[in-house]
């Protein structure tokens, strides 16, 4: 007779495995594309250069697209990621002014980027983009839906590109996420009776 102890011990394991969301029988989320973290007019970020509390602080992108900042003076920032504009502050600071600067960059706000929601919510309006924002959340950030909503029918309007989403079946798991871009404008229709 077989022993069954390592058949009955890999059974046990794959249980307890965790499994994805299409073992389950879920949707599959939807990864989304290219996200733009470029800085844009009224962005604030804050700017760390190690040992020089006097070169660290907060500061908004103008609206020409720059900052005025120590020692260095005006830098156009706008159309670059974080990264490049940490790279321009210490290639600038290390002409001259400091030895081996360590400069990194934190994003606190992309004023820049919106997305805004009309239609069939408490509150209409434009709110600041997050990164990898859903469509459920931008409803929820405008107070959920009214309850004349077509929470199946919701559009997304990108560019010249349209999208039919199903938040509903997004907030309950039966679809998958639908994430969005700055700029992109949800129309949430009416109900027909």
């Amino acid at each position: 007779m077989r022993s069954t102890g390592p058949v009955l011990a890999a059974l046990a394991l794959a249980a307890c495995a965790p499994s994805s969301p299409a073992r389950r029988g879920g949707p599959a989320v939807e990864a989304p594309g290219p996200i733009d973290v470029t800085l844009g007019t009224t962005d604030v970020f804050e700017v760390r250069v190690y040992g020089e509390a006097d070169l660290s602080g907060t500061y908004r992108v103008d609206a020409d697209g720059t900052i005025d900042f120590p020692l260095i003076g005006r830098l156009r920032v706008a159309g670059q990621v974080p990264s490049e504009v940490a790279t321009l502050i210490t290639g600038r600071l290390a002409q001259g002014y400091l030895k081996n600067p360590q400069v990194s960059i934190l994003v606190k706000e992309y004023n820049s980027k919106k997305v805004t929601v009309i239609g069939q919510v408490q509150k209409p309006g434009t709110f600041p983009y997050l990164v990898r924002m859903s469509v459920v959340e931008v409803v929820s950030l405008a107070g959920g839906f009214t309850a004349l909503a077509a929470a199946n029918d919701v559009v997304v309007r990108r560019g010249g590109k349209t999208f039919k989403v199903r938040a509903a079946d997004i907030a309950e798991g039966k679809a998958p996420t639908f994430y969005l871009e700055p700029g992109d404008t949800l129309l949430v229709p009416e109900r027909m009776f």
